[in-house]
């Protein structure tokens, strides 16, 4: 009986441990929220919710937006600022994120980036979804990505006057679009 009674008392200590231990992590990652009004045939405003603070050695976090126009795809995914680019005036926001880590992942081998469009999300089943419906038809997305520090061999957050950001950037059929961006900045610890 004694056995029986350490060995629940242990699970009880362990089980609330672990629950110590991710209420920690969870409000450890804070999280910010940018919202964008475009107009592209219509008037979006673009909202994107995204860690602000990252480990520098990789995390998987949870990416939302919504309020985007279904008929344009874009990515989800970590890139430097572009210099010029100032995340908090978005009259700045005229040039490309870039470059992003795991660059143009269209295949989904990285996990560092996610193709939202409802065309042709099929292509790419490891990285690309359909928008969700939202309010008035617009889409909106919930996808996880992982993000580290490291972009490449030359470029790292936080280093040589590199700030990054969790960016949205409208895919690969429309690149220079610049209407999608939306920078949500992190930094890494």
């Amino acid at each position: 009986m004694r056995s029986a009674a350490r060995t629940a008392s242990r699970a009880t200590v362990a089980v609330l441990g672990a629950a110590a231990l991710t209420l920690g992590l969870a409000s450890s990652a804070s999280a910010a929220t940018v919202n964008r009004t475009i107009s592209d045939g219509g008037s979006y405003t673009l909202s994107v919710t995204a860690p602000s603070t990252a480990p520098a050695s990789g995390a998987n976090v949870n990416v939302t937006g919504s309020g985007f126009n279904q008929a344009q795809g874009i990515y989800v995914g970590l890139c430097a600022v572009p210099a010029g680019v100032d995340v908090n005036n978005q009259s700045t926001w005229n040039s490309k994120p870039t470059p992003c880590l795991g660059g143009q992942d269209e295949t989904g081998s990285t996990g560092a980036s996610h193709w939202i469009n409802n065309e042709w999300h099929w292509m790419s089943p490891n990285n690309a979804s359909p928008y969700t419906s939202g309010a008035g038809g617009t889409g909106g997305f919930n996808v996880n990505i992982h993000v580290k520090a490291k972009i490449n061999a030359s470029v790292t957050c936080g280093q040589s006057g590199v700030t990054c950001a969790i960016v949205t950037r409208a895919d690969h059929f429309d690149s220079n679009d610049r209407k999608y961006d939306v920078y949500v900045p992190v930094t890494f610890s």
